[in-house]
């Protein structure tokens, strides 16, 4: 089994409603996104995925929630709190639907393996199935 992991990040603003503490208040993060890519065959050129292939799509992911107010979007609507949790698994699946390949004859042979979100310095949440 191979894996790659890329690593970018986004700002942004969220708001943990019901939180007991400091979390309840409108806040803001610069949050690490890591993406771990898994296969066991590598193509022609010796390689699981080209980086940049992933980077890009999971920037366009990220653009989606860069300098936001999470609690505004709808992946995170009334009763889904913008949790690190919760990012990873929208992050998870976002990236798992633009990698799905409906109709193509090879489809690739990589797939999201797991998704971790830090949201500071010695907390992380990840997504993974």
């Amino acid at each position: 089994m191979y894996e790659l992991t890329i690593e970018q990040h986004f700002h942004a603003a969220h708001t943990i409603v019901g939180h007991p503490g400091k979390c309840a208040r409108p806040h803001g993060h610069t949050y690490i996104v890591r993406v771990t890519i898994a296969g066991e065959q590598l193509d022609s050129l010796g390689m699981l995925v080209d980086f940049s292939y992933i980077r890009g799509e999971v920037s366009r992911i990220l653009d989606e929630l860069d300098h936001a107010d999470l609690n505004e979007l709808p992946a995170f609507g009334p009763g889904r709190n913008p949790t690190a949790e919760m990012i990873a698994r929208y992050v998870f699946y976002a990236l798992r639907d633009r990698l799905e390949f409906p109709g193509v004859a090879q489809p690739p042979t990589f797939r999201v393996a797991r998704v971790e979100i830090q949201e500071g310095p010695g907390s992380v949440a990840a997504y993974y199935e």
